[in-house]
């Protein structure tokens, strides 16, 4: 009985980090088949994602609160359940400023970044999946490490693209729309490595 109770938070920050991959599934959609006047509509879709992310980390926040004895910590339950739920807020930002810059055409980079983030999201889903065994699993460390990896491959094509912004463009509205939304995309990348160094924490404290 004991371990289908300690599942429970496993199985919920998995779902959690599925939310974020469905995400960044349609932030990808909606930036290949870009149509400015669905614009809002798909906003309501990804918010809804968000939403449900959201509920399903208060639901487990509530059953922590009355909980005797968790699986791990519970600063580190809320800790990790916070920055799971950051990835897809993050994602939604993205969203939302090209939607508030009045965003017409996307740029090519913005779609690079945008792949390495549902990269990033998988792999956060993929070490969550072996979270739930982690004093046995042999590849959890090789999966933090691939999230970091692609966290520092965004860095790179977040400067790259800033390089670019700044250099080959000359209409300022341009360039302060598409820099917030460099920004903002970096961050789902950031948010993601935030939630693997939490795994990696609680690891070593139990090791």
């Amino acid at each position: 009985m004991a371990k289908n109770r300690d599942a429970y938070y496993f199985k919920n920050f998995i779902e959690c980090a599925q939310a974020s991959c469905q995400a960044g599934a349609m932030l990808k959609e909606v930036l290949q088949n870009f149509k400015p006047e669905e614009l809002p509509e798909r906003l309501d879709e990804l918010h809804k994602i968000e939403n449900s992310a959201d509920m399903k980390k208060h639901e487990m926040l509530d059953r922590l609160a009355k909980e005797f004895i968790p699986p791990i910590e519970r600063e580190d339950i809320v800790a990790l359940s916070q920055r799971i739920d950051d990835i897809t807020d993050k994602i939604e930002d993205v969203l939302l400023r090209v939607y508030m810059n009045n965003v017409q055409t996307i740029e090519p980079e913005a779609l690079e970044m945008t792949e390495v983030v549902i990269q990033c999201c998988e792999k956060v889903t993929n070490l969550l999946e072996e979270f739930a065994d982690f004093r046995h699993s042999k590849n959890l460390k090789n999966l933090v490490i691939e999230i970091n990896d692609l966290e520092e491959k965004s860095d790179r094509l977040f400067m790259d693209s800033m390089r670019k912004l700044h250099t080959e463009c000359t209409d300022p509205l341009h360039i302060i729309a598409w820099r917030e939304i460099y920004i903002y995309l970096e961050r789902c990348a950031d948010a993601c490595e935030h939630a693997a160094d939490i795994v990696e924490s609680v690891v070593m404290k139990n090791s």
